[in-house]
């Protein structure tokens, strides 16, 4: 275990209002906890704060604990899912009840304050693709839960687009892992999140195409 830690290389989040070396030791703290006998519950609490405040996706946890036991990959995927949709709800009350208080202040640190105007005059016409695409992509998700909250958007949009979205990721990342191991990790960490955007970016492309018919 201590040599899948060790060869971890995911980008590090740069939010514009925390320095690199305190995300830096975030991530350490995170990545010690992949071996210990409760990993499972810490994985949890690190899916379910990162989609509100935390700056390290669950992804750091997930990929070498499934390589560490993959007969449990399917149990730790749907645990990443169930606690980051519960964020995810977090978040969207963050953004609705207490958005200058938390949601703003949270904003200001992920550097997104200065584009909320123009992403509030737009976001509820693109609801659900946003909510898809943070969900998927490396885009921080804990924006959008904010931002859902804040607009105004649908619960029940909101909750089954979350479900979709995280759920594609994290089981298509389990699968993989499950079924290739070791091997495919540089892909995942270096190349997965690029073809998460292709895939979005086609099914932007192909519902833009029949709706123009």
């Amino acid at each position: 275990m201590r040599r899948s830690q060790a060869q971890t290389v995911l980008t590090l989040p740069t939010p514009h209002g925390l320095p690199r070396f305190m995300i830096k030791r975030l991530y350490d703290w995170t990545m010690a906890w992949a071996d210990h006998p409760r990993a499972l519950w810490v994985l949890a609490c690190v899916a379910f704060i990162e989609s509100s405040v935390f700056p390290i996706p669950p992804d750091v946890l997930m990929i070498p604990m499934i390589l560490a036991a993959p007969h449990r990959a399917w149990l730790i995927a749907g645990t990443c899912l169930v606690a980051s949709v519960l964020g995810g709800l977090l978040g969207y009350g963050i953004g609705a009840l207490a958005f200058d208080s938390l949601g703003k202040p949270i904003l200001e640190a992920l550097g997104k304050v200065d584009k909320i105007e123009a992403f509030n005059a737009r976001f509820n016409d693109m609801g659900f693709w946003a909510v898809l695409t943070a969900g998927i992509t490396p885009f921080p998700y804990k924006v959008i839960t904010i931002m859902s909250g804040w607009t105004g958007m649908p619960l029940g949009t909101f909750i089954i687009t979350s479900i979709m979205a995280r759920g594609l990721r994290f089981f298509i990342v389990a699968w993989l892992l499950w079924k290739f191991g070791e091997p495919i990790r540089g892909f995942i960490e270096r190349r997965l999140g690029s073809m998460f955007i292709l895939f979005v970016l086609i099914l932007l492309g192909g519902f833009y195409a029949v709706t123009a018919l």
